[in-house]
């Protein structure tokens, strides 16, 4: 990747505020619900399960749809009424990324670097280096409907970045890689995020672990938990216990409370039992992971809602 920074340069834009966002579909079903956060330089994770708002969400920010109500300003301006700034700023993989099947990665590139207003010569530079980045200089000649998932996604990855973009949305882009694009692709963002705005969206929670500088976790359209990975870590201490129990006491268990894993050994079961008071005697704490974090701040929520439904 060059070490330029991104096109139009980001000098000046500090932040990308969302105001009070909802997006309702038919049905009176709330796929984002009054959601705020301020983004300013730097990758956030935006974590949540399948269902949790984020690709609705991510639309929303790329100007694909609009909101129901609520704002999202990019250098102040309100990007419903003006979108053409923040388009041109933009960088977007999709999670449902399509392909013209005929066309080679190459004449791909081409095509959207053409459409998105990229000089011929600049581009063509642009394309070849984007290629090597995403590790496909070698089958850069070959058609996009013969190349596996995991190819067209990185086809996927190197489109966001044809206009070295200031705001970078990526909505689960390593569906399809294999562990060592993965890291590949995290070290990729990691760099990036120090002059640009990224936003990650996915339900790998190691992919944040690895690459965000801070965490939003999404729960039924809404914000659930922003802050840095120590904030959300701090947030399970002392809620994760680890306790061995007999074989034929897992399902109690696991009836009981929700748990992080479990590990078969000589002596029986070990659990990773997540809950904010101890589960047992016997049980002892052990520092949270992020994962465990996680699970129990869109566990309290659940438990919540069935409360309040009860």
């Amino acid at each position: 990747m060059c070490g330029c920074g991104p096109a139009g340069s980001i000098s000046g834009v500090t932040e990308l505020q969302i105001l009070d966002l909802t997006k309702e579909y038919r049905g009176g079903k709330r796929a984002v619900d009054s959601f705020t956060l301020t983004l300013r330089p730097g990758v956030l994770g935006l974590l949540g399960a399948n269902g949790a708002g984020k690709s609705s969400l991510m639309r929303i920010l790329a100007t694909v749809t609009r909101p129901t109500s609520g704002r999202v300003l990019w250098e102040g301006v309100d990007i419903t009424r003006r979108p053409g700034p923040l388009r041109r700023a933009v960088g977007y993989l999709p999670q449902d990324f399509g392909v013209y099947p005929q066309l080679t990665a190459r004449e791909f590139l081409a095509y959207l670097a053409a459409a998105k207003g990229l000089r011929r010569r600049s581009a063509r530079a642009r394309i070849e280096e984007l290629l090597e980045l995403v590790n496909l200089s070698d089958a850069a000649g070959q058609r996009l409907g013969a190349m596996s998932g995991g190819m067209r996604q990185r086809v996927g990855i190197a489109q966001a970045l044809l206009n070295d973009p200031a705001l970078l949305i990526v909505d689960e882009p390593t569906v399809g890689l294999d562990p060592e694009e993965r890291l590949r692709f995290g070290s990729l963002l990691s760099g990036m995020g120090a002059e640009r705005i990224v936003v990650l969206s996915t339900h790998i929670v190691p992919d944040v672990a690895a690459t965000a500088d801070r965490i939003a976790v999404m729960g039924g359209g809404r914000l659930l938990h922003h802050g840095s990975t120590e904030e959300l870590l701090l947030s399970a201490e002392g809620s994760v216990w680890e306790l061995t129990v007999p074989a034929d006491q897992l399902p109690p268990l696991r009836s009981r409370f929700l748990l992080g894993g479990t590990t078969r050994t000589p002596q029986g079961v070990r659990a990773r039992v997540l809950s904010r008071h101890a589960p047992a005697a016997g049980a002892r704490p052990v520092p949270p992971r992020l994962e465990d974090a996680y699970l129990l701040l869109t566990a309290d929520r659940s438990a919540t809602e069935q409360v309040a439904a009860w």
